[in-house]
């Protein structure tokens, strides 16, 4: 195992890190967790090197904390890092501060967190809990031991992560998506460099996007089977975060043991600089080619906005390429009803203000309906690709 400067503490990381958040399961449920084999990957992982361990609240239906518990027994728990999460979004009042922390305490079987995360933040979330005084409280469950150090995970634009992190000079670290794909979405790679250069660890989530960078379409495994060197398309996405400086840990969320050893054999071949010119190239051949698989060429600029009728044309576009691009309708219809029904497709009144604004000249009023007829009403993407 390879291990990388965790910001400014004078510990050790491992390159890799064991996200608990895609556990193998005994059936569909996502509670149901295969708590044997679960616990013999976890435990394999630890002992082949691996001493962060990412978990939260809400995982696994709320059973992957209880289960890390148990996992991590046996002498286990005092050989790794421990991360988890407060449920922001289930937090109403102060007073809940301490009734998570102590609730996942008891679940996770330890006297202390060693990295505690504000979950999922974004600008509500960060403002509400700011407003509740978590930063405070923190500092006095760091005081008394319940927690180690303080970070934040993030989902939301570059502007409110800046803000997150310029707002607290204690954070120690912060989780970010981040991948060859997301090198501009939420945090992206400037977010990756700012956070760093503030003395933070940043702590990768999704490096494959969600398992949709390890089968990629034929025309991206063309340019793969490319390279000069053989790497599997996990390998290539693990290896392009690894190489730069920035990354601390990257997260796994691995399901079988097939991909604990893949993983593991990944992070011992990595390493900082690692990557030649040439490689650097290939992936980003890789990125432009998944770009021209999508449909829409909207690239975020925001020209368009404020929408009049009030529909966040962007997120409804990038939700749209995301199920295109990647082959994931499910996936994307799902994510299109995590944005606020005013803001949706249906919404549009073809009124083209947007369309004499944008650089791309999108006709925006157009692909609007065929949204709607695909993430809301069930349609195939195919015929609403022709």
């Amino acid at each position: 195992m390879q291990y990388r400067t965790f910001g400014k503490l004078d510990w050790k990381v491992s390159a890799l890190g064991f996200g608990c958040m895609r556990l193998p399961t005994k059936s569909p449920n996502p509670a149901d967790i295969d708590e044997p084999e679960a616990t013999r990957m976890i435990r394999y992982a630890i002992d082949h090197g691996v001493n962060y361990i990412d978990t939260a609240y809400p995982y696994h239906g709320g059973n992957s904390e209880p289960f890390l518990g148990r996992a991590l027994q046996d002498g286990y728990r005092a050989k790794v890092r421990l991360a988890t999460k407060l449920p922001c979004w289930l937090v109403q009042s102060a007073a809940d501060f301490d009734r998570y922390l102590n609730e996942q305490l008891r679940k996770l079987q330890t006297e202390h967190i060693d990295f505690y995360l504000l979950h999922s933040l974004n600008k509500a979330e960060w403002t509400k809990v700011r407003d509740l005084g978590v930063l405070p409280w923190a500092e006095k469950a760091i005081a008394d031991g319940r927690i180690g150090y303080l970070g934040f995970s993030f989902h939301d634009e570059y502007p409110v992560f800046q803000e997150i992190v310029d707002a607290y000079e204690k954070w120690t670290f912060c989780q970010i998506q981040y991948n060859y794909m997301d090198i501009n979405h939420q945090a992206g790679t400037k977010g990756l460099q700012y956070a760093a250069s503030k003395g933070l660890a940043v702590v990768v989530m999704e490096p494959l996007l969600g398992g949709r960078l390890v089968n990629p379409p034929e025309p991206v495994q063309k340019i793969w089977d490319s390279a000069p060197k053989k790497r599997t398309p996990a390998d290539w996405a693990l290896q392009w975060l690894w190489n730069q400086p920035e990354v601390s840990v990257v997260l796994s969320g691995m399901s079988t043991m097939q991909q604990v050893e893949e993983n593991l054999a990944s992070a011992d071949r990595s390493g900082v600089g690692i990557l030649s010119q040439e490689e650097l190239e290939i992936i980003a051949r890789v990125r432009a080619k998944y770009n021209e698989l999508c449909p829409i060429p909207c690239t975020a600029c925001g020209y368009c906005m404020p929408c009049p009728s009030g529909v966040d044309i962007p997120r409804v576009f990038r939700q749209f390429n995301y199920g295109a691009i990647y082959n994931a309708i499910e996936e994307a219809r799902s994510g299109y009803q995590n944005i606020p029904e005013q803001a949706r497709a249906d919404k549009c009144t073809k009124c083209q203000q947007c369309e004499e604004l944008c650089p791309q000249h999108i006709p925006v009023s157009m692909w609007m309906e065929r949204v709607d007829l695909v993430l809301a009403r069930g349609r195939p993407y195919e015929e609403c690709l022709r």
